[in-house]
């Protein structure tokens, strides 16, 4: 089987909660593993939530992109992990002066001038920070489905709206998207609970890792928990999988970020939904979705 079937196998049985297939789905789940996400997109191999990442996800046969939301000075969003452009661009040579160089503190057109692909090597000398529109293009050229989370809105008063209204005039918000290709996740439970109320039939997800006793709140507007591999068990994944997430369906748990063969196994084997990766390909190797 190819890899890119492989995945979309996957990725269907990997929703079976949220999608409400029947049982043989399930089974097939346990034989295929857990959904593969591909962090900031193939950010191993490519600079981290560019086009460039997108593509090498693509290549290496990943349906499932996982990225970061923030917004300009100017109200654009775009696609940046860090708070920050110092890391994974050369904001300091272009604008020399201008600390602490906050995304928030940059026009849109002056992020366009960055170069965020060198810090990775130089056969990424160009690339750049995309703009969400930009980069849901690229994600459905590439018949591809998104994770998105909305960074730090704590930062961005509104930009769930905005998330929303991007979306929707992009045409993810069709009954296609909204069901098999779209989940919108924060560490904000606030802000999720915003996307939810706002568009109820958006499948959504809480970044962390709430107390049991917490989880019959969550299951109120997320559909999946999406905790830090090293912070669960085998025992609070079946906590989460024993509540119904605001659709009736079961809570999901993906977990991150896997980066080696033996935490995937592990993973795995506590019965995690889907597992998010810097290096998808290992991870996909380890926990039974080969080439």
């Amino acid at each position: 089987m190819s890899a890119r079937a492989v995945t979309a196998t996957a990725v269907l049985v990997g929703f079976v909660g949220i999608l409400a297939l029947p049982g043989a789905a399930e089974a097939a789940q346990q034989h295929e593993g857990p959904v593969v996400v591909a962090h900031r997109g193939g950010s191993q191999y490519a600079p981290e939530n560019t086009l460039q990442a997108i593509d090498k996800a693509d290549k290496l046969g990943f349906d499932w992109v996982e990225n970061d939301v923030q917004r300009t000075k100017d109200g654009r969003l775009v696609v940046i992990h860090d708070t920050n452009l110092a890391r994974t661009t050369n904001v300091e040579k272009v604008f020399p002066g201008r600390a602490p160089y906050n995304v928030r503190d940059f026009t849109a057109a002056q992020i366009a001038k960055l170069d965020a692909g060198s810090w990775k090597g130089a056969k990424f000398t160009g690339a750049r920070i995309p703009t969400l529109t930009q980069y849901l293009d690229r994600v459905d050229h590439n018949h591809q489905k998104l994770l998105m989370e909305i960074k730090d809105p704590e930062l961005y008063p509104g930009i769930e709206r905005d998330v929303l209204r991007l979306l929707g005039k992009e045409g993810w918000l069709n009954r296609d998207h909204v069901r098999n290709r779209l989940v919108i996740q924060s560490f904000s439970a606030a802000s999720v609970r915003t996307v939810h109320e706002r568009r109820p039939d958006i499948t959504t997800g809480f970044l962390g890792t709430p107390a049991k006793d917490d989880l019959p709140r969550y299951a109120r507007f997320a559909d999946l928990i999406n905790p830090g591999n090293g912070t669960i068990s085998a025992r609070y994944v079946a906590a989460v999988h024993a509540f119904r997430g605001p659709h009736g369906k079961r809570l999901q748990l993906f977990t991150w970020t896997v980066n080696d063969a033996a935490t995937a196994r592990r993973m795995a084997g506590f019965g995690v939904d889907g597992i998010i990766s810097n290096v998808p390909d290992v991870v996909r190797k380890a926990v039974g979705g080969g080439e």
